[in-house]
């Protein structure tokens, strides 16, 4: 088995929408996908058709049910708040060990890939961020991040934070955002600058995730067989 996380310069970036893409190549080349989003906030029961893990359970083509719910994101709280802000607004905690242990769980598929919350450094308790989630799966990060002005230093910091644990970043992908001062690819020019053992890709602005440029190459390093034809 596989695994990537992918994770965020930060919110609201386009990770779910990267995800999804991500699902519909990798099966499309004959992977058995496994997706989650360990842990969601501002998720009720009037929004969990259109939050992150029903777009995803959508994506993998199973139903949004309840079970289905929890096998996805098993931490969900209703607060749209950082992760130990929400959970606390609950009197609860997300048990870091066992959100890895979660994580690590074998579930028979070729690759899964991991959607954060939030950006990079987004506090999960008291004590664990995001980037020591991902330090401790001991997994490449694929890093998500706008074309909006501040991105730069926003991509960079995110980036360099993830060098500094020892994480291997598998690329980054930017995705366009709705205001930018420049096209997505001058954006794409100076991040390979910067980064330039990272493969960078852009991903403009889609209706559907189908849609996405092919973002396998970035994955390809980690595969756990050549690329197969689609079934």
């Amino acid at each position: 088995m596989s695994t990537i996380f992918v994770t965020a310069s930060g919110t609201e970036i386009g990770k779910t929408f990267v995800t999804c893409a991500l699902i519909h190549q990798l099966r499309n080349q004959g992977y058995s996908v496994r997706a989650l989003k360990p842990v969601a906030t501002g998720v009720t029961s009037d929004t969990v058709d259109t939050s992150d893990s029903g777009i995803l359970l959508r994506t993998l083509g199973r139903p949004i049910d309840a079970e289905q719910v929890a096998s996805v994101s098993p931490w969900r709280f209703r607060e749209p708040l950082s992760p130990d802000m929400a959970a606390e607004r609950e009197g609860r905690a997300i048990p870091f060990y066992e959100l890895v242990a979660f994580c690590r769980e074998d579930a028979g598929e070729d690759v899964t890939l991991i959607e954060g919350i939030g950006g990079v450094m987004v506090p999960l308790d008291p004590r664990h961020t995001v980037l020591d989630w991902i330090a401790a799966l001991e997994v490449p990060a694929l890093l998500v991040t706008g074309s909006y002005l501040g991105t730069l230093s926003h991509t960079l910091t995110a980036a360099g934070m993830l060098r500094a644990r020892n994480v291997e970043l598998a690329g980054i992908v930017v995705n366009e955002s709705e205001a930018q001062p420049v096209a997505p690819e001058e954006t794409a020019d100076v991040l390979s600058r910067f980064e330039a053992n990272a493969p960078v890709r852009v991903v403009g602005r889609l209706d559907a995730p189908e849609s996405a440029p092919d973002l396998l190459p970035l994955l390809d390093p980690y595969l756990p067989h050549s690329r197969r034809p689609a079934p």
